[in-house]
């Protein structure tokens, strides 16, 4: 080969292990010897709704006609013992997100589109503001092992009281809330120092399994002359176990959180490393109402990563009697918007991959506790988007439930589905499209 010839360069290789992302990571570790914190959920590709499709009626199965035949989108949630139950006109609900991660506009926003609705909205961690209470007409109280803001007047005054055992982003771990987010009236509720930053506990400190759960739940009913629900939210880790047992100790409603459900603040080690994918959860879970004889007794509620009405859908099929929405809820109302792009630029990231809400310098006045940027948001225009929001998901919901025949959303069933991929095949227990095969069913 002569020296005029030209030899081809190798294209760079990347390694899939050492990514940019984990290369940066190592270099911000190095740098600085602190863990990473941030919020959302994981944001690893793990198998989901997506790999899961509905097969619709045709021959075999009759469909029902367009919006001329009646699919009814109810739930009753908390039959089980409470004197008043909660009615639901639709069968999503939105989480539990705290005043203090999130601004008094934004929790004014979730209630008025919730309400709106016909849905239930929920306190989340550091107790409950007058606005939210005003807009929402069924307001969820969550009692959190924090105890943050706890007060036995607002118990009172709540429709439901959700017990909170775990989250999905963060199974067996405490949230966070730094000192730049405790504002003078956040330090007020929850009895805290102004600009300390607090960590949540990871477990309630006045009980250490289920016998002292069920010991708590009648005693929550008894401060509540038996009228409120009483829901147990446990973080998907053990879905067959914790329901069970949360069932055993009284709950009448098990809400179960999916390593896709996002969080205020935490370590990303912990968002990315622990948890369950929701698609794997939901089947166990029903599993174990079935086996004790009360599925659609107590009813299911599940989360982390619902973002459409199909989504909705498919956990109806498997089982779950509602879903319940935080991230979507936070993007409908104006999270995260392209709109603000030079904004977030700014904060050294972009609009679809912001998730420093433990910084409080939110520009879309949501997860912050600055009044300037607080004020942004209009909270009468941000609920609004989220009654609209919410209307498209149950529009979409009913649309493939009429489309597999059914007059009543909870009449979906696993067997109108089908699986993708022979990961969700196995997670979800339907059947590999085009096949009778449900990996690990049947000595398989």
């Amino acid at each position: 080969m002569s020296k005029t010839d030209h030899v081809p360069h190798t294209v760079p290789r990347k390694s899939a292990t050492f990514d940019d992302y984990t290369m940066s990571e190592i270099r911000r570790a190095a740098a600085t010897g602190i863990y990473d914190i941030r919020g959302g959920g994981t944001k690893k590709k793990v198998p989901h709704f997506d790999d899961i499709q509905f097969l619709g009626a045709s021959m075999s199965r009759y469909p029902l006609e367009g919006y001329r035949e009646k699919c009814d989108t109810s739930v009753v949630l908390g039959a089980r013992f409470a004197k008043k139950p909660i009615e639901l006109k639709i069968p999503v609900t939105i989480a539990g997100m705290s005043f203090g991660s999130l601004s008094a506009q934004a929790k004014e926003a979730l209630g008025r589109g919730a309400s709106a609705m016909g849905t239930s909205t929920t306190t989340g961690d550091g107790g409950m503001t007058a606005e939210e209470r005003g807009h929402s007409k069924t307001l969820v109280y969550q009692y959190l092992p924090s105890r943050y803001g706890m007060n036995l007047a607002d118990l009172r005054k709540a429709d439901a009281i959700e017990i909170v055992i775990g989250q999905g982003a963060k199974p067996g771990g405490g949230g966070m809330l730094l000192g730049q987010k405790i504002s003078p009236r956040v330090a007020q509720m929850r009895t805290l120092p102004e600009g300390i930053d607090q960590r949540s506990a990871c477990r309630h400190p006045d009980w250490t399994g289920p016998d002292d759960l069920e010991i708590k739940i009648e005693e929550l009913r008894e401060l509540t002359d038996w009228e409120k629900p009483i829901y147990v939210k446990v973080g998907a880790a053990r879905p067959y176990y914790d329901t069970a047992l949360a069932v055993k100790s009284g709950a009448d409603v098990v809400v179960l959180d999916g390593m896709q459900g996002g969080t205020a603040a935490t370590q990303e080690v912990f968002i990315e490393n622990v948890g369950l994918p929701i698609l794997a959860a939901i089947r166990p879970a029903v599993q174990a109402l079935q086996d004790l004889g009360m599925h659609r007794k107590v009813q299911l509620i599940v989360s982390g990563g619902v973002r459409n009405g199909a989504d909705v859908a498919k956990c109806l099929a498997l089982g779950a009697d509602a879903v319940s929405i935080g991230t979507a809820a936070l993007i409908a109302i104006g999270d995260n918007d392209p709109a603000l792009e030079a904004e977030y630029a700014k904060l050294g990231t972009t609009a679809g991959a912001y998730d420093d809400w433990h910084e409080g310098l939110d520009p879309a006045g949501i997860t912050t506790q600055k009044p300037e940027l607080a004020s942004r948001l209009d909270p009468i225009k941000a609920g609004r988007r989220l009654a609209n929001y919410l209307a498209v998901l149950t529009l979409e919901c009913q649309t493939i439930a009429r489309a597999c025949g059914k007059s009543h959303v909870h009449n979906l069933e696993p067997e109108d589905l089908v699986a993708l991929t022979v990961e969700a095949a196995a997670m979800a227990q339907v059947p590999l499209a085009g096949t009778s095969w449900i990996p690990g069913k049947n000595g398989y």
